[in-house]
């Protein structure tokens, strides 16, 4: 497939680790194990009760959602540390959780769980979708679907395609920009992935030196459709404190002024075009990616998704998921599972059971 030679360097929705080497740029130490030292940290032990009954909604959690979940054979003490750890937060956290507006007609969540493949095809370092030929990459989402059907039978799964579709790049390009806009060919191509599972489609914005305000009305003709949604990624922009900087040169950084930028875009284009409610996913695995979501603004219209994506040992995802999502909370959250970065040192990769101990558990979950 042919693409522009400034195009490969800057990985989409990847973890800067994953360009770096260094997993810990990427994940969350938690106070207490950057104090003593991660390899220092005393255990809490193996959690032993079964998760039980299914999350539907942060904003509706109720206190008997808190049971705990079981690692499964294998995790190390940091692990279970950091999952007992994360589990007591999010539960300390469900009383107070934002109850967020009333959806209106047709929201998505809280009632269903989205199961979702991320990439460009451009790239085999992207993610899955570039990396496997598409019958075999759609083979796999659906065992994955599967896998998290039969882990929480009560909240039914929808298999999505999540397409970095305004890509951060390593080069300028001719308009200086640091982006490359993909092709309505491409963008359709995925699209049809999404439509032959019956799921949803994301378009993820990267936009390098460009802004959400120039990039994201040029994907309004892709989201006037009611199973297209809207992903966000401050990691490759590159305003504020680092104005003018390379993407993945350093992590990048929104505020919440630019999420209710994009809320507010597709809250106008629910209500003109008559649509049922758009999800918003933002992406964020560091505090100052996006430094004050306490302003952040979900509507009736637009539901907003903050996704721990991550990468490392289960111990930094459990403290990243405590650190940027439950000691932050917006309204609804994700998790990211990568299947190489994450198992880099030989962990098994998190499976559902262990994902959905979590509180609030998670109702949009990628897979990179």
């Amino acid at each position: 497939m042919k693409f522009s030679s400034f195009f490969v360097v800057a990985l989409a929705g990847c973890a800067l680790a994953a360009c770096s080497g260094h997993p810990d740029a990427k994940a969350s130490v938690s106070a207490d194990s950057t104090k003593a030292g991660a390899a220092t940290r005393t255990a809490a032990g193996e959690v032993s009760a079964n998760a039980d009954g299914a999350q539907k909604s942060a904003a509706a959690a109720t206190p008997s959602d808190t049971s705990t979940g079981k690692l499964i054979a294998g995790r190390s003490k940091m692990d279970a540390s950091s999952f007992a750890s994360a589990i007591r937060a999010g539960n300390k956290a469900l009383p107070t959780w934002p109850k967020g507006p009333t959806p209106a007609a047709g929201a998505i969540l809280p009632g269903k769980r989205i199961v979702a493949y991320y990439g460009n095809p451009h790239s085999k370092k992207m993610g899955v979708l570039g990396e496997y030929p598409e019958q075999t990459m759609l083979s796999m989402l659906d065992k994955e679907v599967a896998k998290w059907t039969a882990a929480d039978p009560s909240t039914p799964v929808i298999p999505a395609i999540h397409l970095v579709t305004v890509v951060a790049q390593g080069a300028p390009g001719p308009d200086g920009m640091w982006r490359r806009r993909e092709a309505d060919k491409m963008v359709q191509q995925a699209y049809n992935w999404a439509k032959s599972k019956k799921g949803l489609f994301f378009v993820d914005i990267q936009a390098g030196h460009s802004t959400l305000q120039q990039e994201l009305p040029l994907l309004l003709k892709w989201l006037e459709n009611p199973d297209v949604h809207l992903g966000i990624d401050p990691e490759f922009y590159m305003h504020y404190k680092r104005e003018g900087l390379r993407p993945s040169s350093k992590v990048g950084q929104m505020m919440a002024s630019d999420v209710n930028y994009a809320i507010q875009t597709l809250d106008k284009l629910v209500a003109e075009k008559n649509l049922p409610p758009k999800i918003l996913v933002v992406h964020r695995f560091r505090r100052d990616m996006v430094p004050d979501p306490e302003n952040i603004k979900p509507t009736p219209r637009v539901q907003v998704v903050m996704d721990m994506d991550g990468w490392g040992p289960p111990w930094l995802k459990f403290d990243s998921y405590r650190d940027y999502e439950v000691a932050a909370p917006v309204q609804f959250t994700g998790f990211k599972i990568f299947y190489h970065n994450d198992t880099r040192k030989n962990d098994a990769l998190l499976t559902p059971l262990e994902v959905l101990a979590l509180r609030p558990r998670p109702l949009y979950i990628q897979y990179q």
